[in-house]
């Protein structure tokens, strides 16, 4: 079983910056593809940013450019910088780990963040 803690979401002003923490814990044997994904209110939870046990990265294309998402293998950590946010980006964020057992791989959630982006 693997536990996942996420923190720094909040309330920022449009074009300001957050960073998100997702923290893995828990019987890990080896955590491969990791990512963020966000849901706003009446609509359907979308890819923000994945990234590989290499450091391999994709973006949506909404957040290009603007966000960064980089890992911690050794802490088993996710980040994702934020920056120059619109009230767009507004949404529940969670992290997502997908988790080799040495047999087969399972995925985990987060229990989500909220990020509000309003003046």
């Amino acid at each position: 079983q693997v536990q996942l803690v996420e923190s720094g979401g909040g309330l920022v002003q449009p074009g300001g910056s957050l960073r998100l923490s997702c923290a893995a814990s828990g019987n890990i044997f080896r955590i491969n593809d990791m990512g963020w994904y966000r849901q706003a209110p009446g609509k359907q939870r979308e890819l923000v940013a994945g990234i590989t046990r290499g450091g391999r990265t994709n973006y949506a294309d909404s957040v290009m450019g603007r966000f960064s998402i980089s890992r911690d293998n050794a802490k088993n950590t996710l980040y994702l910088q934020m920056n120059s946010l619109k009230p767009e980006d507004t949404a529940t964020y969670y992290c997502k780990v997908r988790h080799w057992n040495g047999r087969y791989d399972y995925d985990y959630w987060g229990q989500g963040t909220q990020v509000t982006v309003s003046s």
